[in-house]
């Protein structure tokens, strides 16, 4: 029998079972808006992580990567309005205090919770404003909107997604929430994603199946060019669903799971990337190897001008080719074929005739 994916109407990161969240508005951001969460497991998870490749890093992330190391946790904690990046030795002070204070008032090690913050660069972490929003956070099942609405800067919806995965007897949900909206670009951009599911996992596996995930979603989409010192995707896996230990032998259903919300995630990012009117998806096949296709999308997804040409329906698809030819990808033009919204436009180095309407975006 084939695993089915069903997808949770309104889900959030909270449909797993036994995970909490809530959030608060703490004055960090204007007009009272939500700006500071927790996310939260009622049991010990295995987690698993990855991270801006920027080599400007910001204290939280440094601080995770930190707890990371024995691959478990049971909470984050998170701002929106201040990133605590190139802050120093205080910066690292304030975000050590935000997991010392967000694990007193849960009653579990500081080692246990993740530190994640989005914002301004350079801006000293206002404590007394984080220490007021921890102590009035609530947590529920139902809190996870708020979650979602929390960590927004720029964004302006929320993203969440969350599906149930039953595969013979095993049965689990994976859900996720994210934000992002600008400083967009392959290799961890200015975004959060954290991943909750229920389902019983190696650890081992799930920082491999998260690092791949990512490297098919996250890792590959761009809006403007720029990452931040501040992204992460975080993973947290209870174990509560009870079924069998899910890894490298059995874990095809998860690995699927996984991909479909970090994928979901990572085009929400992207229509919702600052000044973006349209979504482009570019799917390579026939590279020399999967190195050379993902150098040949991003740097299509990249170019200013095919993206201007997309954006004002512009059938220049010259300028996609050009993108290709200079991306560093090995090229054959005798074999190249390009495609737009299935319309072939150009085959075996020469154009194909064809009708604009076919094809351009309204």
């Amino acid at each position: 029998m084939n695993p089915t994916y069903e997808m949770i109407q309104s889900g959030s990161a909270t449909s797993p079972k036994e995970f909490l969240a809530g959030a608060a508005s703490a004055g960090i951001k204007i007009d009272n808006r939500l700006d500071m969460a927790i996310l939260y497991s009622e049991k010990p998870c295995v987690a698993a992580g990855v991270f801006t490749t920027n080599a400007i890093k910001a204290a939280p992330l440094i601080l995770t990567q930190r707890h990371l190391n024995n691959n478990k946790a049971q909470a984050i904690i998170v701002n929106s309005g201040c990133a605590n990046a190139c802050t120093g030795d205080m910066g690292m002070a304030d975000a050590v205090e935000m997991a010392q204070l967000t694990a007193d008032k849960l009653n579990i090690s500081a080692d246990n919770i993740l530190v994640a913050s989005t914002g301004v660069i350079g801006i000293p972490m206002p404590m007394g404003k984080i220490r007021y929003g921890i102590t009035s956070i609530s947590l529920s099942r139902e809190g996870g909107h708020d979650l979602a609405r929390a960590i927004m800067t720029t964004d302006t919806y929320t993203k969440e997604f969350a599906l149930i995965v039953k595969d013979g007897n095993c049965q689990f949900t994976i859900a996720g929430v994210a934000k992002g909206a600008g400083m967009i670009h392959p290799n961890m951009a200015t975004m959060f994603c954290f991943i909750t599911t229920d389902a019983n996992i190696d650890s081992e596996f799930l920082q491999f199946t998260l690092k791949q995930a990512s490297d098919i979603s996250f890792n590959m989409v761009t809006v403007d060019g720029d990452t931040s010192p501040s992204d992460m995707v975080i993973a947290l896996a209870n174990g509560t669903a009870g079924n069998s230990k899910i890894d490298n032998s059995n874990g095809e259903s998860f690995i699927e799971a996984l991909n479909k919300v970090c994928i979901h995630l990572a085009k929400s990012i992207v229509r919702d990337g600052e000044g973006a009117t349209k979504l482009i998806e570019v799917l390579v096949n026939g590279s020399y190897n999967q190195h050379e296709a993902r150098i040949a999308a991003r740097t299509i997804c990249a170019s200013p001008l095919c993206k201007a040409a997309i954006h004002g329906n512009d059938p220049n698809w010259g300028r996609i080719i050009a993108a290709v030819g200079r991306s560093g990808a090995r090229i054959n033009e005798k074999l190249l074929e390009l495609s737009i919204n299935e319309v072939c436009v150009f085959k075996q180095g020469r154009p194909v005739i064809y009708e604009i309407k076919k094809w351009v975006a309204s």
